[in-house]
């Protein structure tokens, strides 16, 4: 749903909490109106201390910076989160959520009870299984950013996780893009490797960070980490390998041996991931990469993934499509960009429909949102509805004296009304009465000229049929009625059935189901679905259906024959005075009583049965 005001997106990562102010700009699309970053320090990825730092952090940016809104938009890190991709076999839609929590039941390491999930389908294969992305994160992890943001006076709208984050946002700036293209996000404790294919997206969490590289240094140079950190991000690179001259520098010569061993170990996963991709999902070879996440800009990084992957790398912008305000330092923004790609998602989701819509949100904590939301106006309710009862109980109060002395002076003349009534009702159902006999007079009147309308419409179906049969065969068809069969009699006879040519009771009743049962006309038994045998009706003077055994020539092949029978049944079905959801033919063509002809049978229900 578009958004008039401004709203905020957090990404709660987990070596920095990443904060931006959206609004939505005249022409429908996204615009920055301000951001900022801040280093969690190890503390950001400890479990113990982890929601007092990302609350301080946060408190501390919207204090700083000055973020008026309160609504807002939140991403959970990824190594919070469970995410794993799911084929479901083709199955009925209305059993499509059973099956994808069963699914969650057999691949989320927790009881669901303990974990709030959500699903997207994200396509069809080609054999027709659907693929599905199962997202699943703790709850109480999910209540600990609830709880962060209503400590910072903030309104939690959606609990969305970064792989779907980062997908949204790839696919709004880079919407233009139809080969094989992969995302990869190098975060501070886990990394997310996504495929972008034709319209389809694959992803997967790799427990890599960049974390693991300033906890090797520190431990070798025997520093602090928030000291490693700060030596990793101002001198750190990665080596090139091979023969080279180490740097004079010993923390530079320590941390790019360290670098290019994560990286290595890094890209041995996502070589993996690539064969999985390719061999599993029906993926094509990737034709380039993308690089983001705070440790994506560690200098040499795109040098060693386009040397070991040989494919052209760049680094992820996410606000490619994204309009900035005045306001906002392009040349530092510029800087940080790779590393916004959860936040710009996030923003996304009041923009419009969004690739991959997931809310983790509980359902618990929604609900108390909603009654938090509405208790001021409940309240204004109560008081409202107990001075609405005073003033109508005063007001029942005046007009029941009122309605009294009314009352006793209608009285005499409503008697008088009352019994012009009764005389009126009378004489109108006389009148009625009347009108009903002469109704039934002039439908007799008009059956008499029943048969006289009915077979000729017959009669133009069958040549119709001939004609179409003729041209399509090139050589001359014919097609006639050799039985007709009505199951009521004419000229008063019990409706045992007759036909035009019997001679007494009961015998178009018994042309009736030989018909039926030579040709195998289904006939459904009242109260039985599916059933096909005969069952007893009620005697009737109606005829309502027609059984007709139709002669044809024979086609050139057997296929011909059955569209024969069956052109006759939509034209007929189509015919103005025929009920086509009644009408049926038998599924059995006698093609051997004759060398030049076969024989078949219609059920024709008429719209308007004659009476007699």
């Amino acid at each position: 749903m578009l958004q008039s005001k401004s709203f905020l997106a957090v990404d709660f990562g987990a070596g920095s909490l990443k904060l931006a102010e959206f609004e939505v700009n005249e022409a429908g699309g996204l615009r920055l109106k301000q951001y900022g970053i801040k280093s969690l320090g190890q503390e950001g990825a400890q479990e113990n201390s982890r929601e007092a730092t990302i609350l301080k952090a946060l408190q501390g940016m919207i204090a700083e910076q000055g973020f008026k809104s309160k609504d807002c938009n939140v991403c959970a890190p990824g190594f919070h989160v469970f995410s794993k991709f799911v084929k479901l076999p083709p199955v009925e839609q209305s059993k499509v959520t059973q099956i994808i929590q069963y699914e969650a039941q057999q691949n989320v390491p927790f009881p669901l009870s303990e974990v709030v999930w959500d699903y997207q389908i994200l396509g069809q294969t080609a054999g027709g299984e659907l693929e599905v992305l199962l997202v699943a994160i703790k709850s109480d992890i999910v209540e600990g950013l609830f709880r962060v943001a209503d400590a910072a006076s903030l309104k939690l709208q959606v609990a969305d996780v970064s792989p779907a984050a980062l997908c949204n946002a790839f696919r709004f700036n880079y919407g233009d893009l139809e080969d094989c293209t992969m995302l990869l996000d190098i975060g501070a404790k886990t990394s997310n490797l996504l495929f972008f294919e034709k319209g389809k997206v694959y992803s997967r969490s790799i427990n890599l960070g960049a974390n693991s590289i300033t906890q090797d240094f520190a431990a070798e140079s025997k520093l602090k980490f928030e000291v490693a950190e700060k030596i990793k991000i101002e001198e750190g690179f990665v080596s090139l390998g091979g023969a080279y001259e180490e740097p004079e520098n010993p923390n530079q010569a320590a941390i790019s041996k360290i670098a290019r061993q994560f990286m290595t170990r890094l890209h041995i996963q996502v070589n993996q991931t690539m064969q999985f991709y390719r061999g599993q999902q029906g993926g094509s070879q990737p034709a380039r990469l993308f690089l983001s996440g705070g440790a994506s800009i560690m200098p040499y990084t795109a040098q060693f993934f386009a040397e070991k992957l040989n494919v052209p790398v760049e680094y992820f912008n996410p606000f490619r499509n994204v309009q900035i305000d005045p306001t906002v330092n392009l040349e530092e923004l510029a800087r940080v960009a790779h590393s916004m790609g959860e936040v710009v998602g996030l923003g996304l989701r009041n923009l419009a429909h969004c690739p991959v819509e997931l809310n983790l949100m509980p359902e618990s904590t929604r609900k108390w949102r909603d009654f938090n939301e509405k208790k001021p106006y409940l309240i204004a309710t109560v008081f409202t509805m107990v001075a609405v009862v005073a003033v109508i109980g005063l007001l029942f109060a005046q007009l029941g004296s009122v309605k009294a002395s009314k009352l006793g002076a209608i009285s005499p003349k409503l008697a008088a009304a009352v019994a012009r009534d009764q005389e009126f009702s009378r004489a109108k159902g006389d009148l009625d009465a009347e009108k009903t006999k002469l109704d039934k007079l002039g439908a007799l009147t008009a059956d008499r000229y029943y048969w006289a309308d009915t077979l000729p419409e017959f009669r133009k179906v069958l040549m119709h049929v001939e004609a179409v049969a003729s041209n399509k065969w090139q050589t001359a068809s014919g097609i006639w009625i050799e039985q007709f069969v009505t199951p009521a009699a004419p000229d008063g006879v019990p409706a045992t059935g007759s036909t035009y040519n019997s001679s007494g009771p009961g015998v178009g009743s018994l042309m009736e189901t030989a018909i039926e049962q030579k040709y195998n006309i289904a006939v459904a038994v009242p109260g039985g679905a599916g059933a096909t045998t005969t069952a007893p009706v009620a005697p009737s003077t109606d005829v309502s259906t027609v059984f007709m055994v139709c002669r044809a020539v024979k086609g050139p092949n057997d296929s011909a024959n059955s569209e024969l029978m069956y052109a006759l049944l939509d034209n007929l079905k189509a015919s103005p005075i025929v009920d086509p959801k009644e009408t049926q033919v038998g599924e059995r063509l006698i093609t051997d009583d004759s060398k030049y002809t076969f024989t078949f049978a219609v059920k024709v229900a008429l719209k308007n049965p004659l009476k007699f």
